[in-house]
């Protein structure tokens, strides 16, 4: 058994540079379970700033000084956040609290809807099924209130994280925007001076992490303002936040589409019943979820992800387990990284034989 694994050992940790790689995977790894809370802030600024720096790229490209290139993206990113929270969260939190007032009319309408069902279809439910489903749904619903007031009283210890963020995000993004040469500089000196594998995978990852970030806060918001447009258009009651549910369903592939799915449907149903505007509204959601799938998605990722669904599937159940919609969101990136590293990995059958020298010939 020691036999077996030395020589696993040697097979793929013989190289210095990978054995150092394994180190600092393990490390960040360890960081995160453990400290990941704590240093949230710290993530978080380092996601925007990733997600910045090809515009501050972008500006340097046009011969905008460093300085003044960080500032005018700030600026931008700093305007989007105060039109977020003085305009678009309380518009969201006003319908969020309008849609609580309704439930219980909903909830009466949809009674009235299933004890009409065993008239219509006896040879299917009968009223004494449907009897049993309402009281089953009514210790359901006073479960979710319980939940709702008990979460709504542990969320007050979360506002002062929330203003914590509020403030360190914003100077973090700052100074990593502005001083990223030095921090890279900093960092590199702690790495070893030959890193071939260390590049190779940074060079192959770096241009699809960023593409596959920026093109999904760009498809977030497209389909988000699609969707409200749509449903604002057409009058549905929550417009907004059900909007917001849409674009924040492209998160999760194949999965995301269809649960938002039945929040709209419900809504619009409760509003409009079993009328030609129910079927307008799901026919231009299907139209919306179609261009997203076929035309948004292609043109966005065509040659960024190359993971088969299973494996997709996998690691947004997985990452998602482990950090909420955080790990879901990077799902795709964390997964498209470990393969990436597990094929640049050097392994005997990757390492280039030496070249043995020919004996001299005799004279």
């Amino acid at each position: 058994m020691i036999r077996v694994v030395k020589t696993w050992v040697e097979r793929y940790f013989s190289d210095e540079e990978a054995l150092i790689l394994f180190l600092l995977l393990a490390f960040t790894l360890i960081l995160v379970l453990t400290v990941g809370e704590m240093l949230g802030p710290v993530f978080v600024g380092l996601v925007l700033a990733f997600l910045m720096q090809g515009v501050v790229a972008q500006l340097e490209r046009f011969k905008v000084p460093h300085l003044a290139s960080v500032s005018l993206v700030f600026v931008l990113f700093l305007g989007l956040l105060f039109t977020f929270i003085f305009i678009l969260l309380p518009l969201i939190w006003n319908q969020l609290t309008s849609l609580f007032s309704e439930l219980p009319r909903m909830l009466h309408d949809g009674q009235e809807l299933l004890l009409g069902l065993p008239e219509k279809y006896p040879q299917f439910v009968s009223e004494a099924q449907i009897k049993d489903w309402i009281k089953d749904a009514s210790k359901e619903t006073g479960k979710v209130g319980q939940w709702v007031v008990s979460y709504s009283l542990s969320t007050i210890p979360n506002l002062v994280a929330l203003i914590i963020y509020l403030v360190l995000v914003p100077i973090l993004v700052f100074f990593f925007l502005k001083d990223r040469a030095v921090i890279l500089g900093w960092f590199s000196l702690l790495l070893p001076k030959e890193r071939k594998l260390m590049n190779q995978i940074w060079l192959e990852m770096n241009d699809q992490i960023a593409n596959y970030i920026r093109g999904k806060v760009i498809e977030i918001v497209l389909v988000g303002v699609a969707s409200f447009l749509a449903f604002s258009l057409m009058g549905l009651n929550y417009a907004a936040l059900l909007a917001i549910l849409v674009g924040l369903s492209v998160i999760i592939p194949y999965v995301g589409a269809a649960v938002v799915t039945i929040p709209v449907a419900l809504i619009s149903a409760f509003q409009w019943g079993w009328t030609s505007d129910f079927f307008y509204l799901m026919i231009v959601y299907g139209v919306i979820q179609t261009l997203d799938g076929n035309l948004l998605v292609p043109f966005l990722f065509s040659e960024v992800v190359n993971l088969h669904p299973v494996a997709i599937i996998i690691a947004v159940l997985f990452f998602g387990g482990l950090w909420g919609l955080w790990g879901v969101f990077f799902a795709i990136p964390l997964a498209t990284l470990i393969k990436a590293i597990l094929t640049a990995w050097p392994t005997p059958s990757r390492r280039k034989p030496k070249v043995e020298e020919e004996p001299a010939a005799s004279a």
